[in-house]
């Protein structure tokens, strides 16, 4: 999918749909983010906001595991967007992920932010893949 961008020279402007297992990518860093969960989660979901901010033609579904965090749906709007994995199971957000995937696999352009191979391998083939240290390094700037 491609876009114009408002004040553009015109020029086609490539957009990409980002689905993020937002756990996996917590866990792509040795932060210490198991302290505090809700507080990472929070974090990473500012941290996402903010490169959203710079990828406007970009559309971000962020998913998280367990119940809903009020610090981290806050956040979204625009071109974010964050759901929780509703069933309190393992692999859960795998589940919703895969889901949205194959609701979203049309769209030529789409990307899953993930290290987590039992996922990859459920998605269909032909969907993009980005480990989730890789998107944290060069797109959040996080070490590892």
């Amino acid at each position: 999918m491609s876009s114009k961008m408002c004040g553009s020279t015109g020029a086609e402007v490539r957009s990409v749909r980002w689905i993020i297992d937002g756990n996996n990518v917590m866990g792509a860093g040795a932060d210490g983010w198991w302290n505090d969960p809700a507080g990472a989660a929070a974090e990473l979901t500012q941290r996402i906001a903010l490169w959203c901010r710079k990828h406007e033609s970009d559309r971000v579904l962020l998913v998280f595991d367990g119940r809903p965090v009020a610090q981290v749906a806050v956040l979204a709007g625009g071109n974010l967007e964050v759901e929780f994995a509703p069933a309190r199971k393992r692999d859960a957000a795998d589940d919703l992920i895969v889901t949205r995937v194959e609701e979203l696999f049309v769209e030529p352009e789409l990307t899953v932010v993930t290290s987590d191979k039992g996922l990859v391998g459920r998605l269909p083939p032909g969907v993009a893949v980005r480990s989730s240290g890789s998107f944290r390094r060069a797109e959040l700037a996080l070490g590892r």
